[in-house]
């Protein structure tokens, strides 16, 4: 889970930054978005490493998944009953939802396949002119509402996922725990607004 849950914060990163040339407009956008079809040329086909990494994030995805759902069952077998003593603070908002923020970011990104990558959903689905297609996702407000709850539960994700996966690959310790927290935070907050940020600018028009 930790391994995978990197390899995803990784290609997070990268994603939220593309995304950024939508303010550069489309032009800009359009070109980024046809570089990453020819990425390895002549070496690959045209395409191939957009398949090459689909893939292998899907094979994370599903790795990270099946990860979760073994750690809990064997959570529950390992402790059948209730503590007594909940301790609440000893745990965060973020600790407490991950399992539902895992179920709704799941869904955003079948969601989100199917509306800019596949087009079968996006209001106007043209293929070659992701721009185009992504502004006028964000002109209908619900779609940008259901962005804006996906990257808040990505958000509360990113942070308890990057502290717990230093725990697990034994980078942290009790010397190092407040700075793996403040990246957590860093990491969290700005691949969070990096994303928000361009629905927040086709919904006022900032980008149209």
């Amino acid at each position: 889970m930790a391994t995978t849950g990197v390899i995803m914060l990784l290609f997070l990163i990268v994603h939220m930054a593309g995304n950024l040339k939508i303010f550069f407009g489309p032009t800009d956008f359009n070109g980024y978005a046809h570089w990453l079809r020819t990425i390895g040329e002549p070496a690959l086909h045209y395409s191939w490493y957009l398949w090459i990494q689909r893939v292998v994030l899907l094979g994370c995805l599903v790795a990270h998944v099946v990860s979760a759902i073994q750690l809990t069952h064997r959570d529950i077998h390992a402790r059948p009953q209730r503590y007594r003593s909940k301790r609440p603070w000893r745990a965060t908002f973020a600790t407490n939802t991950m399992r539902y923020g895992g179920v709704i970011i799941a869904l955003f990104v079948v969601w989100h396949i199917l509306d800019l990558t596949v087009g079968a959903v996006n209001p106007r689905g043209e293929a070659g002119h992701p721009y185009q297609n992504v502004v006028a996702d964000f002109q209908v407000w619900w779609i940008g509402l259901i962005y804006v709850v996906a990257m808040l539960a990505l958000c509360l994700h990113i942070y308890h996922g990057f502290w717990s996966a230093a725990q697990t690959l034994g980078a942290n310790n009790a010397a190092r725990n407040v700075a793996f927290k403040t990246i957590a935070t860093i990491l969290a907050l700005v691949i969070t607004v990096g994303f928000l940020s361009v629905p927040v600018a086709v919904m006022t028009g900032l980008v149209s």
